[in-house]
């Protein structure tokens, strides 16, 4: 058996393994947003709270149930964080800047995160299984 027919078979082996190996490209929807930071770790999203205007308003994300959610926010004013979901989570904001607040959202769904005292629904979550 001559040596080409030998490696024939290990190089088809070693071509096939990398293509596995190969990682696919972004999906559309996998465009970066402004302070918005999706990773399989965590989603995180920015808030400004500066001179009686928020931002963002109403941003959509993408998690998973039980996928940490970091809202950070800079405030110039006092105001309530709440987010909709099973568990409910509650969070005081005060004027200050790098206010971080962690939550985990256990039910699949739709789930605001609203600023109750300015009225502004800052993002909705689509929570997936």
């Amino acid at each position: 058996m001559s040596l080409s027919r030998l490696c024939l078979p290990l190089l088809v082996a070693g071509l096939l393994t990398a293509g596995c190996a190969a990682s696919e490209p972004p999906g559309p929807g996998a465009e970066k947003t402004p302070g918005v930071t999706e990773s399989a770790a965590s989603v995180r999203l920015t808030v400004r709270i500066a001179d009686g205007v928020v931002s963002p308003v109403d941003r959509r994300l993408d998690a998973r149930v039980g996928q940490p959610v970091e809202v950070i926010v800079d405030s110039d004013i006092s105001d309530e964080l709440h987010v909709h979901a099973e568990p409910d989570h509650t969070f005081a904001v005060a004027p200050a800047t790098g206010q971080r607040f962690r939550f985990a959202v256990e039910v699949p769904g739709r789930v605001e995160i609203e600023l109750h005292h300015a009225g502004v629904t800052v993002a909705t979550l689509l929570v997936r299984p």
